[in-house]
């Protein structure tokens, strides 16, 4: 990690050309990233140079840092100091880059001590069991009493900062009605690692569903694109052009007669909604969607308990990554929570 050290005390990488410098003036915790740049390095994008010799800032963190006039060049052979704003310069072999990085901020969303169940939790990143019914995200309806307000409460100094700001660094979401494991970054470096592993589908996410009806066959690969749908902005739907490409593999795990199963969902790819819709296109949603999913009479007069179930019946059961410092793999699973085995048995009973 880049250390926020001690004034006058200084710090160089052992595998690259930069040092950590406390500054000659200004706040004594702002600190200064100084980099020779080699005869290798010319003609490279000044972010570019930094985000590789800095692997602890995001490029896009460097960018930015940039773009609001933290970086400083000087020329070979002691020639003037300039103040640098634009990222795509290219440097020149023997320059002297300084970027200077701020502490973090204080985070937007307040601190609130809201309990959780902490699953795994280290330096770079906090795996949570999350509960029915709590926001990830602090939003105009929900700013508080967020899984955010409450990690921020939680990790307290040892959030060292995403982008700037002392806040996680949640690389993927689950709906508010979802329940299940959730996994959020300490810092730069594990949030770039982290959503560097999402996008390249290198992350294993298997959810436990209860849905409408028996899917046939018991198992198959649903896949397309989705997007917003083109009347009520709200929901998600299977898209014929456009939107983002979608893979759910789905296998059933328990069948309540003809009128409603269990399945275990493995996710490609992490779109909104993505099991919810997928599963809708083919004619099985979600026990207790209210926004994907239809009770009709007879399922009402067959199943009351499932027909009155209040969330989407859907868990984050399984999440597994290689950790975003030391490249081991980590793998975790969750228990069907206390609702959903209530559903279940209502379900065997019938």
């Amino acid at each position: 990690m880049l250390l926020y050290l001690m004034l006058h005390s200084s710090f160089r990488h052992p595998d690259t050309p930069f040092e950590m410098i406390a500054p000659s003036s200004g706040p004594p915790t702002t600190m200064i990233a100084r980099h020779h740049v080699t005869g290798a390095e010319g003609g490279e994008r000044v972010d570019r140079c930094l985000a590789a010799a800095l692997p602890d800032l995001s490029r896009s963190r460097i960018k930015a840092l940039i773009e609001q006039g933290n970086l400083r060049l000087a020329g070979p052979a002691g020639s003037a100091v300039e103040t640098l704003d634009d990222p795509s310069y290219r440097v020149k072999p023997g320059e002297i880059l300084e970027l200077a990085v701020p502490p973090p901020e204080d985070a937007v969303p307040r601190a609130q001590a809201i309990a959780l169940t902490i699953i795994y939790e280290d330096r770079d990143l906090i795996v949570v069991d999350k509960p029915a019914g709590m926001v990830v995200h602090p939003a105009p309806g929900n700013p508080e009493n967020t899984l955010v307000n409450a990690l921020i409460a939680h990790c307290g100094e040892s959030l060292s900062g995403i982008g700037g700001v002392k806040r996680p660094g949640i690389v993927h979401r689950i709906d508010k009605d979802t329940s299940g494991l959730v996994v959020a970054a300490k810092n730069d470096a594990a949030h770039k690692a982290l959503s560097e592993a999402f996008a390249a589908h290198d992350i294993e996410r298997e959810y436990r569903c209860f849905v409408w009806g028996l899917p046939s066959p018991k198992s198959g690969t649903i896949e397309g694109n989705i997007g917003r749908h083109g009347i009520d902005r709200k929901r998600m739907t299977i898209v014929k052009s456009g939107g983002r490409h979608a893979v759910t593999h789905y296998q059933v795990t328990k069948v309540f007669g003809l009128g409603a199963a269990e399945l275990r969902c493995q996710l490609e790819t992490g779109r909104t909604h993505q099991i919810r819709v997928h599963l809708t296109a083919i004619g099985h949603p979600l026990i207790g969607d209210p926004v994907y999913g239809r009770v009709t009479p007879a399922r009402r007069k067959a199943f009351p308990a499932a027909a009155a179930f209040p969330r989407q019946a859907l868990h984050a059961a399984v999440l597994g990554l290689g950790h975003p410092r030391t490249g081991k793999k980590l793998r975790w699973e969750s228990p069907l929570p206390a609702d959903l085995v209530a559903l279940s048995s209502s379900l065997s009973k019938v």
